[in-house]
């Protein structure tokens, strides 16, 4: 929304809230976040289900354990134990945007997080990671299943609480202390993507504020030339926010729907109006793309990691829902089905919050490692509907519930016929 040309200085109330607002989007969750999640020390839920709000588009094919990382006071060490299990490791920085900490890919080991402004010495036997920012979120992610269909639960689970991450002083003390903690799923009921919409829609000065106050803390990274005169501008505005109310009230409205609509319209009847991204957390200049990311898939993986495909309509662009006759079906011929070096996974979630659907069935996916049954053709059929359909396999029934509703497509280690041209096929209603 910023760049070096725009003088940002004869923005009125109005534009400036916009660009306001698709620049800094992104900062409302992940400080809020960050006020209520812990600091320097890894955590995850102990289930997931619909009462998992804390994040949007969750996924069920992995276990999660994530924290972020505070390292302007000293390092933070993390401890990788050996495992057979497949798993990713996420570095993001407030925005969503991913970068590379440097420890290799499944690799064991004792390793030293640093804050760019570290001068010290690494005992022996760490490595040190130098990261760019002193705040930022880190995430792991170990698969529940390997890629044949194999139940290793049991080592994901031993994986992710041996994990182990604490300041530099406290494993000096004690090198075995800093083990993840595993919660009640209660404790990510946080539904912070329906605050912010509320906010916006009911109390967009409120909402505001609490921008205001986000992009001001020291969470924020430091910001360019232009970006700082946005930030600056908006300030001299906005004030307390007492004056000019409605120009910012309607300000910050228009820029949550140009937030939505850049994501919504991200694809076309000949994309099969599957919504994809191929530069996931690379975003550079394409703020508005990046926020759009934050509202309704935040902390995605990269696209090396994981390609991941968003539809909203069917093959028709009609809205998918739930009271539409007898369903929808998704059927990858045997050249479509995605290729992947993890798993594929199809999950449904509700239109608006973006959280799991609940359903009697307790299901929520169909993946490559439940082995859907095939057809003679080699091709496997989805079946989305509200009740398992007649002659469908249970492991090709995805259950959603009454209303409208959206799938997301995960290819996990994306390969072979899965580049950046691949379209999955369209989603048909059923006739009946």
């Amino acid at each position: 929304m910023t760049n070096g040309s725009q003088d940002v200085s004869r923005m009125g109330a109005f534009s400036t809230t916009v660009a306001y607002v698709a620049q800094f989007y992104p900062l409302w969750f992940t400080y809020n976040q960050s006020r209520f999640a812990t600091h320097n020390r890894l955590v995850g839920p102990d289930r997931v289900s619909p009462l998992y709000h804390i994040v949007v588009a969750i996924n069920v094919d992995t276990l999660y354990t994530s924290t972020f990382l505070e390292l302007a006071a000293e390092p933070v060490v993390l401890t990788i134990p050996e495992t057979p299990v497949t798993y990713s490791m996420l570095t993001l920085d407030p925005y969503g945007d991913i970068f590379n900490s440097g420890i290799p890919s499944q690799t064991a080991g004792t390793y030293a997080f640093t804050g760019p402004d570290y001068k010290g010495v690494i005992p022996d036997g760490i490595t040190q990671v130098p990261m760019p920012l002193n705040v930022c979120t880190l995430i792991f992610r170990a698969d529940k299943y390997s890629a044949t269909g194999e139940d290793q639960m049991a080592e994901a689970e031993k994986f992710r609480k041996t994990l182990r991450i604490q300041t530099l002083s406290d494993y000096v003390k004690d090198p075995s202390g800093g083990e993840a903690w595993v919660l009640p799923e209660v404790a990510f009921a946080i539904p912070y993507k329906t605050i912010a919409d509320n906010l916006i829609t009911k109390a967009p000065i409120t909402f505001l504020k609490e921008l205001q106050t986000a992009v001001a803390s020291s969470n924020t990274p430091p910001m360019l030339p232009a970006v700082q005169r946005l930030s600056e501008h908006f300030d001299s505005l906005f004030g307390d926010g007492s004056a000019n109310l409605n120009e910012f009230s309607a300000g910050a409205r228009a820029g949550h729907e140009l937030i939505l609509d850049r994501y919504l319209t991200h694809t076309d009847a000949e994309r099969k109006h599957w919504i994809t991204f191929l530069n996931m957390g690379d975003w550079g200049a394409q703020v508005v793309e990046r926020s759009g990311i934050t509202e309704v898939i935040q902390y995605g993986n990269g696209r090396s990691t994981a390609a991941y495909y968003h539809a909203f309509k069917d093959e028709t662009g009609t809205p998918l829902d739930g009271d539409n006759g007898a369903g929808y079906v998704l059927t990858f011929s045997a050249e479509q089905i995605p290729q992947a070096k993890r798993f594929w996974s199809l999950t449904a979630y509700t239109p608006e919050s973006i959280e799991l659907i609940a359903n009697s069935a307790n299901k929520y996916v169909v993946a490559s490692y439940d082995q859907p049954e095939k057809g003679p053709d080699g091709s496997v059929s989805i079946y989305i509907a509200k009740e398992q359909p007649a002659g469908a396999p249970k492991a090709n029934w995805l259950p959603v519930s009454h209303g409208r509703f959206n799938v997301m497509l995960r290819v996990y280690g994306p390969e072979g016929n899965v580049t950046g041209e691949y379209v999955p096929p369209g989603i048909r209603r059923i006739q009946g």
